[in-house]
């Protein structure tokens, strides 16, 4: 995708935050510290809108970021990050459900895993959890700059098969740093857009008639 325009929305936590112009939404979920904001940024091509940190549990709200007019990327607060309080994990587990089940523009969540590492049992939860709601979900496994690409297809496998990966959903391997798996990642999220864009209209054809 050509990215002609981004901007910043809104750091939401309620829902009637949440923006009502109906364009699609694509979740980013992962734990605390797992690039998200570097993903954001280097999908839009902007160095620091998203704002990363070296401080895990930094996000706490819903980060929505709006492209192209045409679709919003909605950054997730990271999940398991002990120096959170029960609380506030709480919190973020209840707004995040709360979302999942009930955000009729969400078309689809961007499941991002370090492949360096197997899946952790929060991973594990939230793809369960997606896939309990029903919720279309891609898998990312980021960070792949960080091994020798002879060892990519290993780490994937761990990561699959910890997740108990569905052959129905969608993988894409990336990296912020150089780049590897923009496109896809994008192609991903068109066709997502497309099929929502052409059910929109089918809708209304019947509606008229």
């Amino acid at each position: 995708m050509k990215i002609s325009n981004v901007e910043f929305v809104i750091s939401a936590v309620r829902p009637n935050q949440y923006p009502d112009d109906a364009l699609p939404e694509f979740a980013l979920a992962g734990r605390s510290n797992v690039g998200k904001s570097s993903l954001i940024n280097r999908m839009i091509n902007r160095k620091g809108l998203a704002r990363t940190s070296s401080q895990p549990g930094k996000t706490q709200q819903l980060n929505y970021y709006r492209v192209n007019d045409r679709v919003y990327l909605v950054d997730f607060p990271g999940y398991g990050y002990a120096k959170v309080s029960k609380v506030q994990r709480q919190q973020f587990g209840e707004m995040i459900e709360t979302y999942l089940s009930e955000r009729e523009p969400l078309k689809m969540v961007l499941h991002i895993i370090d492949i360096r590492h197997a899946p952790s049992k929060d991973d594990v939860l939230m793809y369960d959890w997606l896939k309990h709601y029903g919720i279309p979900v891609c898998v990312v496994t980021t960070k792949a700059d960080k091994i020798p690409k002879s060892q990519w297809p290993k780490h994937v496998k761990i990561v699959k098969e910890a997740l108990g990966f569905r052959p129905t959903d969608r993988h894409v391997l990336f990296s912020s740093e150089t780049g590897l798996g923009r496109d896809e990642l994008w192609a991903v999220m068109e066709g997502m857009i497309a099929e929502s864009e052409e059910e929109a209209a089918e809708t209304e054809e019947v509606s008229i008639e």
